[in-house]
C-alpha cells in the first residue's frame, strides 16, 4: 500500500497558471485551537486522484492559502488513477471514514498524533476556505482539465523516477538452478563482468542446488567473492526449496544432475516432469511479476522449456530456450571449412529441436571481412553458400561434424553453454545487433507453419527488453517433410511426458522404413554370419543413398538448392534398454515431497 504522507509532486507549469480567485486584499488568519500547552494550528492534507479535475481545483486554492498565510499548511498525495480507489478504501478503512470520491481532505493537528478529522471533498473544503479565509475559487472547466492532465504526467514521471532509483538501490536477483553444473563455474565470471547487464546494474547472485552439492555450492562462492568485482553485491547458496526464486529477475536453468538410472526413452521423458513442475510452481509464487527464464543445457532443452511454460502459464511468454550453441558450433566448422574467424559468420539460422531434430539454414548466412578478391567496408557482406564450392562437403561432412559432436556429448560444454546463455541475457536486456539475425527457442504460435504449443527455434531479433520472431524473413519457407522430421519428436515428447502417449516413435522416414524392411528379411544365424556382415555393409551404403536422395527430394520441393537447407539430426539417448543415468536424482524427489506439502 503507498504511504499516504509521501508528498505529491506539483505539476510542471504551476508556476505559470493563470489563478482565478475571489479574495480580499489580506486573507483573514486562521482561526487557531487553544490547548494547555498554547496554540496549535491545523494542518489540511489533500489527496486526490492524478487526473482528477476537481483535486487539481482544489490544489490551486490550498497553494494560495499556503502562499499568502504563513500558519497555513498543505500536505498533497496523488495517486494513480488505477490504484486510486483501493488507495481511498484501505484509508477510509483504517481511520473509520466513509468517502467514495476525489479529492479527500482531512485536517490534521500540528504536535498532536491520532487519525485527524474528516472534512470531506472539493466542495467542503471549498466552503471551508470561503467561511474561515474568504477565499473562494472560480477556475474554468478547461483549466482544471490542463492542470489535472499535468498532475498525471508529472506523477508517472515520478513513479518512474522512483522505480529507476530504487533499482539503482536493489541489486538484479539472478538465480542459477543445478548450479553445481558446470557450466555455472564459466557464467559466473561472465555475468560479473558488466557485460551481460550492464555496468549501472549491481547483481545479487544465488546458487541453488540439492543439499548434496551444498559443499561444492559454498566453495564456488568463496571463489566468487575472490573476483572483487564491482558489480556483485552479494553471492549466496539456496538449498531449501520453499525459499527458492524469492523476487527472482533472473532465472538460469541449467541442466540437472543424472543420478538416477532409467531404463527407457519414455521413463527419461518423464522424469523432466516432477523438477519443471516444481520450478513453475515456485517461479510462479516466489520470483518477481517481470522475472525472465532462460533454459540453457544440451538435455530435452525444448521439451523442459514448455514444461516450464505449462506450470508457469503467467510468465510463459518470458521462458525462452538457447540456440546459440548449436549456432556457434555450425558457426566455427563453417569458419574453418572458409579459413575465417567464427565471429565474421552471421545469420545462421538453426531451426527445429534445440536438443534433437534440427536444420541448420545457411540460405541467409553471410560473412563479413572474408579475404578474397571482392573486397569492401566492415559491413559489406558475402552469402556463406556463394563462397562454398564443395557441396559435398556441406551435405555430407558439415553434417556430420556437428551429428558427431553431439553424439559424443561434445557439443554443449560449459564453456560453450555459459557463453550461449550470457549472450542471450545481454541481448535480451540490452538489444542484439541491429538487422542480425538470432535463434532463440520460443513457443510456436503457428509461425513458419510450425504446429502451435510445441517450443520451436526459429529467428527472432531482441528490442525493447524483449523479442520478436521474424515472420517477415523471406526465401526460408520450410516443406512439409522437413517440418515433420522436426516436429514429429518434439509434439510426441510433450505427449509422453504428460501422459497422453505411452510409446515413444522416434520419426521414420520412407527411406527409413524400406531399409528397415530390407534388414527384417535377412537371416541372423550363427551359420551365416559372414553374410550377415557383408549385406550389413550393403544395407549401410543403401541406407546412405535413400536417405540423401530423400534429403535431396525434401530440399527441392521448395525450389532451393540442396546446399541451402542443412539436416542436422540429433539422435537423443537412450533409445535402446540399455540403463542409462540420465534424471533429475533423488533429490528432486525429495524437493517434489516437500512441494506437495507446501
Amino acid at each position: 500500500m503507498v504511504d499516504p504522507y509521501t508528498p505529491a509532486p506539483a505539476p510542471r507549469s504551476r508556476a505559470s497558471a493563470p489563478l482565478s480567485l475571489s479574495a480580499p486584499a489580506r486573507p483573514r488568519r486562521p482561526r487557531c485551537l487553544e490547548t494547555g500547552r498554547g496554540v496549535l494550528m491545523a494542518k489540511f492534507v489533500l489527496a486526490g486522484r492524478a487526473d482528477c479535475p476537481y483535486y487539481a481545483k482544489a490544489e490551486l486554492l490550498a497553494d494560495y492559502l499556503q502562499k499568502n498565510l504563513p500558519d497555513f499548511r498543505i500536505h498533497k498525495i496523488t495517486q494513480h488513477p488505477h490504484v486510486w480507489e483501493e488507495w481511498l478504501e484501505h484509508l477510509c478503512e483504517k481511520n473509520k471514514w466513509s468517502h467514495t470520491t476525489s479529492p479527500i481532505i482531512w485536517r490534521e493537528l500540528l504536535d498532536r498524533g491520532g487519525k485527524g478529522m474528516l472534512l470531506g471533498g472539493y466542495n467542503e473544503f471549498l466552503e471551508h476556505a470561503q467561511l474561515y479565509y474568504s477565499v473562494t475559487s472560480s477556475m474554468t472547466t478547461e483549466l482544471m482539465k490542463t492542470i489535472a492532465q499535468e498532475n498525471l504526467e508529472t506523477h508517472v514521471e515520478k513513479e518512474l523516477e522512483g522505480e529507476s532509483l530504487k533499482g539503482l538501490l536493489s541489486p538484479l536477483q539472478v538465480w542459477i538452478t543445478s548450479a553445481s553444473a558446470p557450466a555455472c563455474y564459466n557464467l559466473i565470471p561472465i555475468l560479473t563482468s558488466g557485460e551481460v547487464f550492464g555496468t549501472q546494474t549491481e547483481l545479487s547472485i544465488v546458487l541453488f542446488d540439492s543439499k548434496d552439492a551444498e559443499e561444492k555450492l559454498h566453495i564456488l562462492a568463496s571463489e566468487t567473492h575472490d573476483l572483487v568485482s564491482p558489480f556483485l553485491r552479494s553471492i549466496s547458496v539456496c538449498t531449501r526449496v520453499q525459499e527458492a526464486f524469492r523476487q527472482a529477475h533472473v532465472v538460469i536453468v541449467l541442466d540437472d544432475s543424472t543420478d538416477k538410472e532409467v531404463y527407457t526413452l519414455e521413463e527419461c521423458i518423464r522424469s523432466r516432469v516432477p523438477l519443471c513442475r516444481l520450478y513453475g510452481y515456485l517461479i510462479e509464487k516466489n520470483a518477481h511479476d517481470s522475472v525472465r527464464v532462460i533454459v540453457g543445457g544440451k538435455t530435452f532443452v525444448n521439451l523442459k522449456t514448455v514444461l516450464l511454460m505449462r506450470y508457469a502459464p503467467s510468465i510463459a511468454h518470458n521462458i525462452v530456450a538457447v540456440a546459440l550453441g548449436v549456432e556457434g558450433q555450425a558457426r566455427a566448422a563453417l569458419a574453418r571449412k572458409l579459413r575465417t574467424t567464427p565471429a565474421s559468420i552471421k545469420d545462421v539460422i538453426i531451426w527445429g529441436n534445440i536438443s534433437g531434430n534440427n536444420y541448420v539454414d545457411l540460405r541467409k548466412a553471410k560473412v563479413y571481412r572474408y579475404e578474397s578478391a571482392i573486397w569492401g567496408p566492415p559491413y559489406f557482406s558475402r552469402p556463406v553458400l556463394s563462397l562454398i564450392f564443395d557441396s559435398e562437403w556441406v551435405n555430407g561432412e558439415f553434417v556430420t561434424t556437428l551429428r558427431k559432436l553431439t553424439a559424443t556429448g561434445q557439443q554443449l560444454r560449459g564453456m560453450l553453454t555459459a557463453h550461449s546463455i550470457a549472450t542471450t541475457l545481454k541481448y535480451w536486456y540490452h538489444g542484439s545487433p541491429p538487422g542480425e539475425i538470432v535463434s532463440l527457442g520460443v513457443l510456436s504460435e503457428g509461425q513458419f507453419g510450425v504446429p502451435e504449443g510445441i517450443v520451436f527455434s526459429m529467428p527472432v531479433k531482441f528490442e525493447n527488453g524483449t523479442w520478436k520472431v521474424l515472420t517477415d524473413l523471406k526465401d526460408v519457407e520450410i516443406s512439409e517433410k522437413v517440418m515433420t522430421r522436426m516436429t514429429s519428436d518434439l509434439i510426441q515428447e510433450k505427449l509422453v511426458a504428460l501422459g497422453d502417449l505411452i510409446n515413444f516413435q522416434p520419426y521414420q522416414s520412407e527411406a527409413d522404413v524400406a531399409l528397415k524392411n530390407q534388414k527384417t528379411a535377412l537371416p541372423t544365424t550363427d551359420d551365416n554370419q559372414e553374410n550377415q556382415r557383408t549385406s550389413d555393409e550393403h544395407q549401410d551404403s543403401v541406407s546412405s543413398d535413400l536417405i540423401q536422395d530423400e534429403e535431396k527430394d525434401v530440399v527441392m520441393s521448395n525450389d532451393v538448392d540442396s546446399s541451402d537447407l542443412i539436416p542436422q539430426t540429433i539422435s537423443e539417448k537412450p533409445r535402446s534398454q540399455e540403463p542409462t543415468n540420465d534424471s533429475e536424482g533423488k533429490s528432486v524427489e525429495q524437493q517434489q515431497i516437500t512441494l506437495d506439502q507446501l
